[in-house]
């Protein structure tokens, strides 16, 4: 996957910022993140490009779910497993350190459900994911299948490796 970052020279003319081969940032049991940009409330268009939100400076900026009015935009590779089979082995704390909030938002009896403060719009690249929600109501998509998941308590069940684009965006719960 290549990403490719815009930006302005010092004379304001639209420049290819950044072009680079986009690593694998956070390789856990369950989904491989790659951190491909976030904003926060502070950033104005243009962003500065030296205060780019990539992974670089990932952990010093947010946590992996959005507080209000940032977004971040993601690539994910699930893996299929079952999250409370490796969360309750002696992968759970190297998992947790990996992605800072991650432990806060998964409920104990069911870690692969939770809730987070923020609207995801997202689309599945390839594979085949479940979503579902508290009722154990569930919708399964495949590639080509978009969602928008809306503060919701939910679970992403993965019996087929799955590759999803989401875009994260921050707010208050009602």
């Amino acid at each position: 996957m290549k990403k490719v970052i815009t930006g302005h020279d010092s004379s304001g003319k639209s420049v290819f910022a950044k072009v680079e081969a986009q690593a694998v940032t956070v390789a856990s049991p369950i989904v491989d993140w790659h951190e491909v940009w976030a904003t926060h409330a502070d950033d104005t268009i243009p962003i500065e490009l030296s205060a780019a939100r990539s992974r670089e400076n990932y952990s010093d900026l947010h946590k992996v779910f959005p507080t209000k009015n940032q977004s971040m935009f993601r690539v994910l590779d699930f893996k299929p497993v079952d999250p409370s089979e490796v969360l309750s082995s002696n992968t759970r704390e190297s998992v947790f350190d990996q992605l800072p909030g991650v432990a806060q938002h998964l409920e104990a009896d069911d870690p692969g459900m939770h809730t987070t403060d923020s609207v995801d719009y997202g689309g599945i690249i390839s594979g085949r994911i479940t979503l579902e929600l508290d009722d154990g109501e569930s919708v399964e998509l495949n590639a080509g299948d978009v969602f928008v998941q809306n503060g919701t308590r939910h679970a992403w069940r993965v019996e087929e490796a799955c590759r999803m684009a989401v875009v994260l965006i921050g707010t208050d719960r009602r």
